[in-house]
């Protein structure tokens, strides 16, 4: 074989070798997690072209269209710990993010759309220092020793169940509905960095919240297979860029993470109910 023979089939492996890795995603539970572990890999490293990106991408951070080059996707961030939901039915993915770079923290919750074979949209929920009760050491402390692992197929709550959860706990923010909430014990919930329970079989999610905020702009994604949803809603008319992250269990409410990012000079929109008490 002589010397340009070989360059052109080493130039055709490598040409093909991104093609093959792109061909993963799909609107299927395995293409769609390739996406996600494609989005892992670019984060980690800052560099996103190593992603199947769609020629008409949408790109946003905090609800708002940034451009790619200048979102937080560019910075190389060391990732403690990651969790995802998958969502066939909508082509979409849920990864929350969490690192606790002393440096560059974060907890970022990042939603990925498919569109046959690309990906269409990139939306970030991005918190760090400033945000509602940010605290990435108490996140890393509780999130990842939480039990978000897959429930049996008969035991499964379906879609419409988990979507109504999040609803009704949502809803309750505005008129204090609490008794339509399906509670859970134990329950606990993760604010920024707020945690409402001890780690005890007691623990209840059912602790108050404000009144008279109304939570909008409400868009699902949602993973049967672990009991999740999570809403990207505004926290209040007008108000908050936020995430409500719930895991179900037989119809119940375990987990809740809420991420909720708070512009400079902007205030969170609290009613006159409690909020979670911090543990130590």
């Amino acid at each position: 074989m002589n010397r340009n023979a070989l360059k052109w089939i080493l130039l055709s492996a490598a040409l093909l070798e991104p093609a093959a890795s792109f061909a993963q995603v799909a609107c299927t539970r395995d293409g769609l997690q390739a996406a996600t572990n494609l989005y892992i890999a670019a984060q980690g490293k800052g560099d996103p072209s190593g992603m199947p990106l769609a020629m008409g991408l949408a790109y946003m951070e905090n609800m708002q269209l940034v451009d790619i080059q200048s979102g937080v996707i560019q910075k190389p961030l060391k990732i403690d710990f990651h969790r995802t939901l998958v969502d066939p039915a909508t082509c979409q993915t849920f990864t929350e993010v969490i690192v606790t770079d002393k440096t560059r923290p974060y907890v970022i919750g990042t939603r990925l759309r498919v569109n046959h074979d690309k990906i269409a949209e990139i939306e970030s929920q991005v918190t760090q220092p400033g945000d509602w009760l940010f605290n990435v050491d108490n996140y890393f402390k509780w999130s990842p020793g939480e039990d978000w692992g897959v429930i049996p197929t008969g035991d499964r709550d379906s879609r419409d169940t988990l979507v109504a959860a999040a609803n009704a706990y949502l809803d309750a923010f505005l008129e204090k509905k609490l008794d339509l909430v399906p509670w859970g014990t134990p329950c606990n919930r993760t604010e920024g960095g707020i945690r409402t329970g001890k780690g005890v079989p007691d623990d209840s999610c059912q602790v108050g919240v404000p009144a008279g905020v109304n939570i909008v702009a409400r868009r699902f994604v949602v993973d049967e297979t672990i009991g999740a949803v999570v809403a990207f809603c505004t926290f209040g008319v007008g108000g908050l860029p936020d995430t409500h992250l719930f895991r179900l269990e037989k119809g119940k409410l375990r987990f809740v993470h809420t991420l909720t990012h708070v512009p400079p000079g902007r205030q969170v929109p609290r009613g006159p109910g409690p909020a979670p008490s911090s543990q130590k």
